[in-house]
């Protein structure tokens, strides 16, 4: 059983800064991609960052710059470093592992962490 567990979220000032961290536990194949969403009230889940195996990375338009996502793989932890935060950084973030197995894909997702950024 896959667990992903998210941890670090709370309430900054907008310029303020954060640092994510997701622990995942059980098994699970090396050929995978890790990655951080967010989710806003009314507003869809988005991608905000990912890294893969090779530790490649990609980010969304609006944190670039500003946010830094990074793994270690012996721990089996990925962080989301995020730099002067504003308001519209507010959301509830979930940590997301997307693996391939046999040819099988599967998704995991953590329960999510809530960041608040006032002005």
């Amino acid at each position: 059983q896959v667990q992903l567990v998210e941890s670090g979220g709370g309430l900054v000032r907008a310029g303020g800064s954060l640092r994510l961290s997701c622990a995942m536990s059980g098994s699970f194949s090396s050929d995978n991609l890790m990655a951080w969403y967010r989710q806003a009230p009314g507003k869809q889940r988005e991608a905000v960052a990912a890294i893969d195996k090779g530790d490649n990375t990609n980010y969304m338009n609006s944190v670039k710059g500003r946010f830094t996502i990074s793994r270690d793989n012996a721990k089996n932890t990925i962080y989301l470093e995020m730099n002067s935060l504003k308001p519209d950084d507010t959301a509830v973030y979930y940590c997301n592992l997307d693996v391939v197995f046999g040819g099988v894909r599967s998704q995991y997702w953590g329960q999510g962490t809530q960041v608040t950024v006032s002005s």
